[in-house]
């Protein structure tokens, strides 16, 4: 009854509203597949507490989103909204992350609140997508204005100066005190008719992909008179050609919500302050983005051997049970899918280590092998840059020793030499299986960026080509993989294909429940990336397809 009344009190206009309660046998995909083929549906909004087969969610906010935005209010977003709902009858929570990512890749438009998706809503179904982030702002009243632009730059929106050719034609009419950069404040003194011209100006500029009005009433007699000017600069403004660029107004006036401006042809949404309008309009410039993207492409690679990875992880349960693989069989899974792993050879005696050194040539690395040390660098289960035999035998006996005081005997696979890989930028990725949207591809930089900064980005699988772009280009670690302060850049071609092939393993091998790839070492552009370490974590898996699938 609130949301009804919520849409009476905005002019929305609902062509259907369904509220389920404990869902028994319609779900919000049915309700997805009507409102698409509905004509008299425009725009979806939903309010969610939990997903019944969350991969098909996604197949269906793909294709429908092409034609109808969806916008979603989610809760249970924090842990507290998570025990909620999952007391809630009959409710499945997945985690706030993985949602985020389904989302952002499905194309569906996030909310935060239930005011804020009517907000998006109201702005999707009046007016028309915008063409770009170029947004021009007019107003009476500096303050209102400034906020306007904070607003915007948070939304991801640009608000930038207008051009020496439309700053001129603005100050034909507008006051000399007037601002004519961007944002534009016509000033109390200006009247109806300035703003009127100041409206048309700017939404006909080449430079603008929309406009925010947004009007102060100073004389409140005036204020008929000043809506009426509104009205007809936006009405001059379609009327000479701009009529693909959305408007949006703020109206800081009157009592409770501010009623949408009626033109002849359209509806002109109302927002009470300036960041209502800004938020709204950024998450429709996001959508628009997205919408005019091409279709992404899921790479295929003829090296993987999948059923190989398989039969690996089916003796491990078969032989170990649940829980992390060896280091021979961490290598022979990362093979069977082409990944990078640092040439290294396991050594069970002071002489095999030092004859492993000598084929992969110094220096290198020895590491303690036992599934049940997965963190040996915090143990001091590892030694670095070993040059000579006799540093690696030295280094073996030391190694195997301080494992001996860590786990028994029978828990030690030996002792694994490697080579070192030196330069590059050192990168993190991981798969995490959630059990509702099942696996997870994160990627960040390694080291503290990943556990202390929280510098990590998620998809859920299986990639396509933009999604690993996006997993690359989205962590505030992007300068380092660009190249920082002379720094080589990283060949971000490779971590790409890494990425994909990551992608392909944790779907293909449904009893890997995580992957830890960490540290992986992204070498200048053409040489690839190397694996310095990987971990593999395994539990049966009985029912993930039909989970995902069914």
């Amino acid at each position: 009854m609130a949301i009804l009344q919520l849409a009476i009190d905005r002019r929305v206009g609902l062509s259907s509203f369904v509220s389920v309660g404990n869902k028994a046998d319609v779900s919000s995909n049915d309700l997805l597949e009507y409102w698409e083929a509905d004509p008299e549906t425009a725009v979806i909004p939903l309010y969610l507490e939990s997903f019944g087969n969350p991969r098909r969610f996604a197949r269906l906010a793909r294709r429908i989103g092409r034609n109808k935005p969806i916008v979603a209010v989610k809760a249970g977003r924090t842990r507290a909204g998570t025990r909620a709902a999952g007391s809630h009858p009959a409710a499945l929570t997945a985690s706030d992350i993985a949602v985020d990512a389904l989302f952002h890749q499905a194309g569906v438009i996030r909310a935060d609140t239930i005011d804020e998706m009517f907000d998006i809503a109201t702005c999707l179904e009046a007016q028309p997508l915008p063409p770009g982030r170029r947004v021009a702002i007019v107003t009476n009243a500096g303050g209102p204005g400034l906020l306007a632009v904070d607003a915007c730059e948070a939304a991801g929106l640009t608000v930038a100066p207008f051009s020496d050719a439309t700053r001129a034609r603005l100050a034909e009419f507008l006051p000399p005190e007037a601002g004519v950069r961007n944002p534009i404040d016509t000033v109390a003194s200006a009247g109806p008719a300035a703003y009127r011209r100041a409206i048309e100006t700017t939404l006909t500029a080449d430079e603008t992909d929309a406009l925010i009005v947004i009007y102060t009433p100073v004389d409140p007699r005036a204020s008929g008179e000043t809506l009426e000017a509104i009205r007809d600069g936006i009405g001059a403004g379609r009327r000479a050609g701009a009529t693909g660029k959305p408007v949006l107004a703020c109206l800081m006036a009157g009592d409770g919500r501010p009623l949408p401006l009626d033109l002849q042809s359209e509806r002109i949404p109302a927002y009470a302050f300036p960041e209502n309008a800004a938020r709204a309009l950024g998450r429709a410039v996001d959508y628009a983005t997205w919408r005019a993207q091409p279709p992404a492409l899921s790479w295929s690679f003829e090296d993987i051997r999948a059923d190989d990875a398989r039969a690996v992880c089916r003796h491990a349960l078969e032989t170990a049970g649940d829980g992390w693989l060896a280091s021979d069989e961490v290598s022979a899974v990362l093979g069977a899918f082409g990944l990078p792993l640092a040439a290294g050879m396991l050594a069970h005696s002071a002489e095999d280590a030092a004859a492993a050194a000598c084929v992969i040539g110094f220096p290198v690395a020895a590491k303690l092998a036992s599934r049940r040390v997965p963190h040996k660098t915090d143990v001091g289960a590892v030694q670095l840059n070993l040059a000579s035999e006799a540093a690696v035998r030295r280094a073996f006996a030391e190694v195997l020793a301080r494992g001996r005081t860590l786990v028994p005997e029978a828990d030690i696979d030996g002792v694994l030499i490697q080579s070192m890989v030196t330069g590059g930028v050192e990168t993190r990725i991981g798969v995490a299986d959630d059990p509702l949207f099942g696996p997870l591809v994160a990627f960040g930089l390694g080291g503290i960026h990943v556990e202390v900064l929280g510098d990590v980005r998620f998809r859920v699988t299986p990639l396509t080509d933009r999604d690993a772009d996006e997993l690359l280009h989205e962590i505030r670690g992007l300068p380092l993989l660009l190249g920082y302060r002379g720094h080589q850049p990283a060949d971000l071609d490779a971590l790409r294909e890494l990425l994909m092939r990551v992608s392909r393993l944790a779907v293909e091998v449904p009893d890997i429940v995580e992957l830890d790839l960490n540290p992986v070492m992204a070498l200048s552009p053409g040489k690839g990336c190397r694996i310095v370490d990987a971990r593999v974590k395994v539990r049966a898996s009985i029912t993930r397809a039909a989970r995902i699938d069914g």
